[in-house]
């Protein structure tokens, strides 16, 4: 079977967004299975367009985006 292909993306992010990463990477892990930052991303990724598909809030999205903390530079 062959094997799934995957776009790559690359962003730039703090310090304290890759601990959160980290930290959640390691929360969501158990000992039969590590889960990777990568991962992580994705999920976010399946939770959020499944969120907004249900009708959740924009302005709740976009109050986070509008944070100094996740604004690009």
């Amino acid at each position: 079977m062959p094997k799934k292909e995957r776009k790559r993306l690359q962003v730039v992010i703090s310090e304290e967004q890759d601990a959160l990463l980290t930290k959640t990477a390691y929360e969501l892990s158990s000992p039969e299975r590590l889960i990777s930052k990568s991962e992580v991303v994705r999920l976010a990724i399946e939770k959020i367009a499944k969120e907004l598909g249900e009708g959740e809030e924009l302005s709740e999205y976009r109050a986070l985006l509008d944070a100094d903390d996740l604004r690009d530079d």
